[in-house]
């Protein structure tokens, strides 16, 4: 199986990635064979060579009709929430670390079994960093290790690959930081970013790299993917892909996890409790605390063992309790500060999921007011849809969307969450 066989309904963006691998192991084969430099940042033609570690004929030329090389030092991928950006940027860089056999018969690099592959995929590879972070931001001091990182000679002489899958949560410090290794790489370094749009990367980052925009995946697409990869039941894998309108991430868990379920069951049935401001004010109370426990359950799984192994690392014995020697005070109240950044993350995270899926409802209120031909998202409460179609109209409909949006973006600006979404169900009872 293919590396590319994760990145579901993105036939163009994998075939320039397939394309652009291409012609890096090309130019890796023909520096093996004393034959070429290293990688062209100005898109100069790749040269054809021979892997003396494989042993086998020259790797396919380029698939630019012109000869340009489509391997370039620095890729955005861009894409909706769900489209797939971390997959696609996680398998071009197992493909760029290919050393499957197959490929001195002609096979192309991206083969999904050998081990470069396999490792860059489940993030065990020595030349593949792969950043996300669980905190608000990316700052300067985590960058420049990063910055570091990239200036590394590959050790498997191969490819340094960096993926930044949330380069948008870049400071704007660190995004500097981040702008002169993407200006001037390390010969073997290349650096995949991802973020929602270019508009979430600087300027200066984004104009030295090569773009690539994903859309959101086919509803068939995502549920094709839920049977073959992960053996959900055909008729649960459609409702997930079907409710998460092709997020890919989302329709998984919601396939999966029970609790997921439960709390989107809850949130659909907000739009029908909001009749009285008592009721406004609960259903906005009862979302903040679900979000939070969110990130209570989350601070148990990982929180705990970070603390302990810090406390060991620094001396004290775990699970005793025991005093900390002198001077390592300020590492532990470092650990507590992420600690405490993460749990902002996850609950606003958390809160997000619960106002997209507010969103859909609406969205299949106005389907159904206009009458448009369209599958409904939440087909399984067809009935709560139908009742408040019936007694709204499509321009309320269109303010309560906007009540929903405006929440997003006042969460988005650090307003507190609980003032925010009382805000919006206020607004969503006016209509």
């Amino acid at each position: 199986m293919a590396v590319w066989d994760d990145v579901v309904g993105q036939d163009r963006v994998t075939a320039q990635l397939a394309a652009a691998a291409r012609d890096a192991d090309a130019l890796v084969s023909a520096e093996r064979a004393g034959r070429s430099g290293p990688v062209e940042h100005s898109g100069q033609s790749a040269q054809s060579g021979q892997d003396p570690a494989l042993g086998g004929p020259p790797s396919p030329p380029s698939a630019d009709p012109g000869g340009a090389s489509q391997m370039t030092h620095a890729w955005l991928f861009t894409g909706p929430p769900g489209s797939g950006r971390s997959t696609a940027a996680r398998a071009f860089a197992a493909a760029l670390q290919c050393v499957s056999p197959d490929r001195a018969l002609g096979g192309a690099p991206g083969c999904g079994f050998c081990d470069g592959c396999h490792t860059a995929l489940i993030g065990t590879h020595a030349d593949v960093e792969i950043v996300r972070t669980d905190l608000l931001s990316i700052g300067v001091k985590e960058t420049r290790d990063l910055v570091r990182r990239s200036s590394l000679s590959p050790s498997g002489g191969r490819w340094q690959v960096i993926v930044l899958e949330d380069a948008d949560r870049l400071t704007e410090g660190a995004g500097n930081v981040l702008l002169k290794a993407v200006e001037e790489p390390a010969p073997r370094t290349v650096w995949l970013l991802c973020a929602p749009s270019v508009e979430d990367v600087l300027p200066t980052i984004r104009s030295r790299c090569r773009l690539l925009s994903l859309r959101t995946p086919p509803v068939d697409a995502v549920a094709d993917v839920l049977i073959r990869r992960d053996g959900i039941e055909p008729e649960a894998a459609g409702r997930a892909a079907r409710a998460t309108q092709g997020h890919i991430g989302r329709a998984r868990r919601l396939a999966t996890d029970e609790r997921a379920r439960s709390r989107r069951a809850a949130v659909l049935k907000l739009p029908l409790r909001v009749d009285d401001i008592g009721g406004c004010l609960k259903a906005a109370q009862e979302l903040i605390d679900a979000a939070g426990e969110d990130a209570k359950q989350v601070a148990e799984e990982v929180d705990t063992k970070e603390t302990e192994e810090l406390r060991a690392a620094l001396g004290a014995a775990a699970g005793t309790g025991g005093r900390l020697p002198r001077g390592t005070a300020g590492a532990m109240k470092e650990l507590q500060d992420k600690q405490k950044r993460r749990s902002t993350r996850t609950q606003r995270d958390s809160l997000d999921l619960a106002l997209v899926d507010l969103t859909g409802f609406y969205r299949d209120v106005l389907a159904l007011q206009m009458g448009a031909s369209v599958p409904l998202a939440n087909d399984e409460v067809r009935d709560s849809v139908q009742r408040i179609a019936t007694a709204s109209t499509p321009a309320r409909t269109l303010r309560r969307i906007e009540a929903v949006i405006a929440c997003r973006e006042a969460l988005d600006r650090n307003v507190a969450p609980l003032l925010a979404v009382e805000a919006m169900t206020v607004a969503l009872r006016a209509g």
